[in-house]
């Protein structure tokens, strides 16, 4: 219950972020949550590993890029946004529990993903997620440098 009303309220605190690492910061602490909630929900955490895994390589490659494009920019908290975390936590633990209550089900919804007739298309998704990752090297390693123009 509280990591759902924190996946909220980090959902909500990244729409007034301006700075690319407060950014990456949130978008770190939700893959996390992300991760424990489903690895709390599945039998197995496998798939919240993987999850994980795929997050953060993803997260590496927008560090890198952030550092290229935006490495001197200051970091700054405004006292708006410090006032509205703790606003936040009270309305959305005074609002929000009812709503939370009926979505506790959800345990039967994700296992529907990996039976029968949606396995299939579950399992052709990961092939061509797989197939445009390899792809994707052989055009690299065709040209032999990053895949951007200078």
């Amino acid at each position: 219950m509280f990591m759902l009303n924190f996946l909220l309220i980090l959902s909500l605190l990244f729409i007034f972020m301006k700075h690319l690492m407060s950014m990456g910061l949130i978008l770190l602490l939700q893959t996390l949550l992300i991760t424990f909630i489903t690895s709390m929900l599945l039998n197995s955490s496998f798939f919240s590993y993987i999850l994980f895994l795929i997050f953060i390589g993803g997260m590496l490659i927008l560090f890198l890029y952030m550092i290229s494009i935006a490495s001197n920019m200051k970091f700054k908290f405004s006292m708006i946004f410090i006032l509205l975390i703790p606003l936040m936590f009270i309305m959305l633990n005074m609002k929000m529990n009812f709503f939370f209550k009926q979505i506790l089900n959800i345990n039967l919804l994700l296992s529907k993903f990996f039976s029968y007739p949606t396995f299939m298309i579950m399992l052709l998704l990961m092939m061509y997620l797989f197939l445009t990752l390899i792809m994707s090297m052989k055009i690299i390693n065709l040209k032999f440098g990053p895949m951007r123009q200078k």
